[in-house]
């Protein structure tokens, strides 16, 4: 069962502010999820990740699999003391890395692939994906071009090793050029793989909540069936503990595609959207009903001096800069913004300093967390149609 609770539902709207209870920690929601894909926030301490506001984690199956591997990781004692991070943690299920990292698993190179029908189709435009079969996914590593298969069970038995407190089904993720009817092939699959993690996850027992994963590319009725789908997978004594909802939106109808989604899905389960950290978008899926958000973008945006303000994003590297002795936002509370200033900033980024990465990474988890802090309190206090109007009128994409 779900540990979660909705402190407050915004009349007229699918927004809503709640309490999610993890075994390492109570996560308030809306709330971004900070990405450390290899059991690290590239360029932060567990201390300054904690000191932005961040209350929970993300790191990757995939990766972490291959390096240091998750047997490797339990016996350090789970995701969280292996990176010295003491609050909730989540874990993807690995497909999407699976597929798009194993670009180079070509038709007839391995010896799992000769054995394999490949069912996924490739198109001329693009290099071949991984190897797809109602078992599982075929792929190699992107390090050394070993061979490895990932089962719905796999990635759970993986997961539970890992430890996080919130872990992923296993499904497909379709390229956004994939045809309605492929859609609709994945869609099928990624269900009864979603049946087979919850097995799994049963037999293994403990703590972690499973999310289940909705699909459907941008296909309304795939959609929507996707989102009954698991809803029936939850009866009242057990199924998913929350979900996920995964695939490719079109950034102009996000919102719209994801409230087909949610107006489905129980309401007293949290929603991750993932895979999206741009500000304007957070905001709009807040609006549609969403609680949870994670994103490698603001942290890489970072790391190439692209910083977000009020504004729009910032490029610190612009010549402008050079003498601005102003921080990057007078508002913000930071580390960065109440020590450093803008000029030093495009200094440390033209110098190329390593702690140019870290002061920028600082600011973007830092304005994120505070727009998912602003946006929960505007649910409480009935304001987030203003609050939503106001920002909307002043941040240029």
């Amino acid at each position: 069962m779900s540990s979660f609770h909705i402190e407050k539902r915004l009349s007229g709207t699918l927004a809503r502010a709640g309490i999610l209870e993890t075994p390492h920690g109570v996560i308030t929601t809306p709330a971004f999820v900070a990405v450390g894909t290899k059991a690290t926030v590239k360029s932060l301490t567990p201390e300054l990740v904690r000191g932005s506001g961040v209350q929970v984690v993300l790191g990757n199956t995939y990766h972490l699999y291959l390096e240091p591997g998750e047997k490797t990781i339990k016996k350090a004692g789970g995701l969280g003391t292996f990176m010295h991070w003491d609050g909730p943690t989540v874990t993807d299920s690995g497909g999407f890395q699976a597929f798009s990292l194993g670009a180079a698993y070509k038709k007839g190179v391995s010896k799992i692939a000769s054995k394999m029908t490949e069912v996924r189709p490739q198109l001329s435009e693009e290099p071949p994906l991984a190897t797809v079969t109602e078992d599982g996914v075929a792929f190699k590593s992107h390090l050394d071009g070993s061979e490895h298969f990932f089962t719905p069970e796999r990635s759970i038995q993986i997961q539970h090793d890992l430890g996080a407190d919130i872990i992923f089904a296993f499904d497909e993720c379709t390229s956004p050029h994939a045809s309605d009817e492929y859609q609709k092939e994945a869609l099928q699959r990624t269900h009864r793989w979603a049946e087979r993690c919850l097995i799994e996850h049963k037999k293994l027992g403990g703590e972690q909540l499973l999310f289940g994963i909705v699909q459907g590319g941008r296909v309304r009725e795939l959609r929507e069936e996707s989102a009954r789908y698991v809803k029936e997978l939850c009866p009242p004594a057990g199924g998913f503990d929350g979900f996920g909802i995964g695939g490719s939106f079109n950034k102009d109808d996000l919102d719209t595609a994801v409230g087909w989604v949610n107006t489905i899905l129980p309401e007293d389960k949290p929603r991750h959207l993932l895979g999206i950290g741009e500000p304007e978008d957070i905001v709009r899926a807040v609006i549609a009903g969403c609680d949870l958000f994670d994103c490698v973008t603001p942290t890489r945006n970072a790391r190439n001096g692209s910083l977000y303000t009020r504004e729009g994003r910032m490029n610190i590297s612009n010549a402008k800069y050079r003498e601005d002795f102003s921080p990057i936002e007078k508002e913000c509370d930071c580390y960065t913004c109440t020590h450093f200033t803008r000029a030093y900033l495009a200094h440390l980024f033209r110098a190329h300093e390593m702690l140019a990465g870290t002061l920028a990474t600082i600011h973007n988890l830092r304005f994120l967390t505070r727009l998912t802090e602003e946006l929960r309190a505007a649910i409480l206090d009935d304001t987030l149609t203003e609050y939503s109007q106001k920002f909307f009128s002043i941040y240029q994409k």
